[in-house]
């Protein structure tokens, strides 16, 4: 049986990343590792840091120690530490965000990024565009935060957060073809939402999604390509 780790640094986020795996891998044995200081010292020092990079490729040195035929990094805000951790074990290292990135540069030229953490807005917007240069795709990309939505969330007014982003995503629909959230703790905004009025994507469903391809596991009743998926966690 194949085995998957996932890193996690938001706790509350287990639930649906633990769904997605019985939906999408339910042949395959997960296992999580948290550390919620991860996030906060990344928020506090406005980026991640060296230490922070050091300790989450650490972890993944563990997880492959423990057993794991993959690792998938679920928090974008250190998506790049999960990319300096690829060469220093003998397993694939996934960023929850990377197949998400491919998909939208597939979805459209003009890509919106929306973020309620500066933390994730540069590394998501750094990914798509380096997804777009590997890929020989020109695009145009504009980048915002919804400012205070995290905060809201944290003080339990999640009504509030996912207002913000929803009126969010009606503001940026009108310049944008595809439009990404940068942060899983996003995606649960997308099952309120009637009907985007663009495609919108989140990061969970495709990057369990990529989980399975790396593991060679045939998702239930899936035959697309991950980069066929567009609303990654309403579905």
């Amino acid at each position: 049986m194949a085995t998957l780790a996932l890193v996690h640094t938001v706790s509350s986020l287990l639930p649906m990343f633990n769904s997605l795996c019985r939906e999408l891998i339910p042949g395959v044995e997960v296992f999580s590792i948290i550390d919620e200081s991860l996030l906060r010292i990344t928020i506090r020092e406005g980026r991640l840091g060296p230490r922070t990079t050091r300790r989450l490729v650490g972890y993944v040195m563990s997880a492959e120690d423990a057993g794991a035929d993959a690792v998938l990094v679920t928090c974008s805000s250190i998506g790049p530490a999960a990319e300096a951790a690829r060469p220093l074990v003998g397993i694939p290292v996934l960023r929850v965000d990377e197949p998400m990135a491919d998909a939208a540069i597939r979805l459209g030229r003009r890509i919106g990024v929306l973020a309620t953490l500066r933390s994730a807005l540069e590394p998501t917007t750094d990914l798509v565009r380096h997804r777009a240069a590997a890929a020989g795709i020109g695009i145009s990309l504009e980048a915002r935060m919804v400012e205070g939505a995290f905060e809201r969330l944290q003080s339990g007014d999640v009504n509030g957060h996912d207002s913000a982003i929803a009126q969010a995503l009606v503001d940026m629909a009108g310049s944008a073809d595809v439009i990404v959230l940068a942060q899983a703790s996003m995606a649960r905004v997308l099952a309120g939402l009637d009907q985007a009025p663009v495609p919108v994507l989140s990061s969970p469903r495709f990057g369990v999604a990529r989980a399975a391809e790396t593991l060679g596991v045939c998702i239930p009743g899936q035959t697309r390509s991950v980069d066929s998926f567009r609303d990654s966690s309403a579905q």
